[in-house]
């Protein structure tokens, strides 16, 4: 008898976007992804407001959702962007 439970599908898209967010943050600085912590600050990897303003451009690209470059300072981690872009997406924009 399976007694898994699938997991909410909001959960399922916040994984896809965190292992999305962490190829791109790999390959900004030539890495693995298996060498990317979702939960360390981004600044921690060195990554400057250059990189920001990049991801920023690749989230949109990506979702066809405008975001604030200065979102990597306001989700310092991935972890924290994976579930802000969720709630956007999942939910549609703040206000």
């Amino acid at each position: 008898m399976n007694t898994t439970v699938p997991p909410p599908e909001g959960a399922e898209s916040q994984e896809r976007m965190r292992a999305w967010l962490t190829d791109r943050v790999a390959a900004y600085l030539d890495k693995s992804p298996d060498d990317i912590d979702p939960r360390l600050p981004l600044a921690e990897y060195g990554l400057d407001s250059v990189y920001a303003v990049s991801l920023s451009g690749d989230i949109e690209a990506h979702l066809g959702l405008e975001v604030e470059p200065t979102m990597a300072w306001d989700y310092p981690t991935i972890e924290a962007i994976a579930r802000y872009l969720c709630g956007e997406t999942l939910e549609g924009p703040r206000p």
